[in-house]
This record gives structure tokens, sequence and C-alpha cells, in this order.
């Protein structure tokens, strides 16, 4: 019998203010990959304007695990490219754990997605789920409260993961970094009790939102805005230009319209927490 699997994999969110590069959640927007040996090797991304050849992500990720040849790939993402929501790390994991699945070969796949993507944050939320903080090359999940919800809203404008990275320097005030730290606790301690007052307190950054914000200036224009726009707070997601707000779900409603008029060159979303991660079934 041919072997067949269908991947489905969230988006993510990196960083959730001070938590840069340990801690991320997952979104419910997903990357669907199903993947089906055929006989023949091709890549179908749909309408997305991905690769169609080995180049792809979701099969580069997929040949680290078992080559490729006689594999049909087909591609289906709700997730936007190159907006700071992890697309990259979906791809990654989708293809890691289509191979993992189909072949049985029970590989450390988050330790091999993490060297792929370069660091843990996006693809731990994208392989576990809920929220997760990346520590010692291990990550922990935990889950937040119910009640909480995220809105989206997307710039036009793209801003390349290499040269976010680029702006940050070695080394930072000893007064940033103990900020940092100590709004990284206020923040999962809001998410764990349910408290928005800590979540709105707990998004404040002092590390890499200030220093990017000449790659992203309409980002952080929207950020600062969160309160009068109905959130309890927003951070940047990953390395931009997504601005991702928080409130409480009877907030939703009235906090999209208000976005939407604000930016409206804006893509704006509800993007509900997801605490699940991949999923992979057998077709």
């Amino acid at each position: 019998m041919k072997r067949h699997r269908l991947v489905r994999v969230p988006a993510s969110s990196a960083n959730l203010g001070p938590g840069y590069d340990t801690m991320a959640t997952a979104l419910a927007l997903h990357l669907e990959l199903e993947v089906e040996e055929s006989g023949t090797f091709s890549v179908d991304a749909g309408d997305a304007d991905l690769p169609s050849d080995r180049s792809n992500l979701c099969v580069r990720a997929f040949e680290k695990l078992h080559p490729a040849d006689g594999i049909a790939f087909r591609i289906d993402s709700e997730i936007p490219v190159s907006a700071g929501l992890g697309s990259s790390a979906a791809a990654i994991v989708a293809g890691l754990v289509a191979a993992d699945h189909m072949f049985e070969l029970d590989a450390p796949l988050f330790e091999i997605a993490a060297e792929l993507e370069g660091h843990p944050d996006n693809v731990a939320a994208a392989q576990l789920g809920g929220f997760v903080i990346c520590a010692g090359g291990v990550p922990e999940k935990f889950e937040a409260a119910p009640g909480i919800e995220t809105v989206l809203a997307i710039p036009p404008l793209r801003v390349p993961t290499e040269e976010a990275r680029a702006v940050m320097p070695a080394e930072i005030p000893i007064g940033d970094a103990v900020h940092n730290a100590a709004h990284a606790a206020l923040l999962v301690l809001g998410l764990v009790k349910g408290d928005l007052d800590l979540v709105a307190r707990g998004l404040d950054d002092r590390l890499h939102q200030p220093r990017r914000e000449h790659l992203y200036p309409r980002s952080m224009e929207l950020v600062r805005s969160a309160r009068e726009l109905g959130a309890v707070g927003a951070s940047i997601s990953g390395a931009g230009p997504a601005v991702m707000f928080w409130c409480h779900w009877q907030q939703t409603g009235t906090l999209i319209e208000n976005v939407r008029a604000t930016a409206p060159d804006c893509d704006v979303r509800r993007a509900q927490l997801s605490p699940g991660g991949a999923d992979v079934r057998a077709l």
C-alpha cells in the first residue's frame, strides 16, 4: 500500500514582547502538507508563491529524514510569508513530521527543526501548540487561562528575518535585561492566571522592538495605539511586521472593527490561540 499522509501545523508568534528568542505561541492559522508516494517527485504549492522544486522548505525538511524521490507534495497554507508568523517554522515542522510518520523513524524532531530554523521558539510552538518557553534547548509548554484572544494586523511591508536579526546588538544595558526578565515573568503569570492587567504590563519590551522600530515604524505606531483601539496591549510578532493585539474574547469584534478602521492598509485577522500543535494522519 502506498503511504499517504496529511500534516496540519499552526502558525506561531514569537517573542511576545519581552520574551525575545525564548517565548512563542501557536495561532489558529494553518499550513497543510499532503505527502503521497506517487512514484514521481512533484511539488504543488497551489496559489502560494512558494518554490515547486526541492528548494521548497517542506521538501528540504522532509529530506533531512528521508529522500523525496517518488513523493508528491501538496501544500495549502493560510500563513502569510515573511510577516513574522512562523511560516518557515510551520513548513519545516510539516516536512519533518510527514517523513517521520510515513517511515516510522522516531526522529528527534524538535532538535532537527530548531537546527534548520536557526532558533527554537517558533518551531516549538508549531510542533507542540499552546505557549512555549525555550531555555537550554528544551521547550516547555503551558496553557493560558480561557478567554484570551488575539487579533493580527499585517502591514503590506515585509521585513526579512535576517535584516531584523542583524540590527540586534551583541550586548545590551543591564537595565534593559532586568526589565525584560521581570516583564516576561509578569506576562507568563498573567497568562496562567487569566489576569489581563498583568498581561498588559508584561508585554512591555526594551530589548528588540525599540531597536527594530526603523524597520517597521507603521507596526510600532499600532503597538503604541493598542489601548486606544480596545486591546490590553500589543506586540510585534517575531521579526515583524505583523502586530498581535491581545484582548479578552468579548472585545475581539470591536477590536477588529477599530483596527480595520485605523489601519486600512493592513490585513486584519482574528487569530485565536491554538492549544494544539502539529497533527498528522494517514490517508
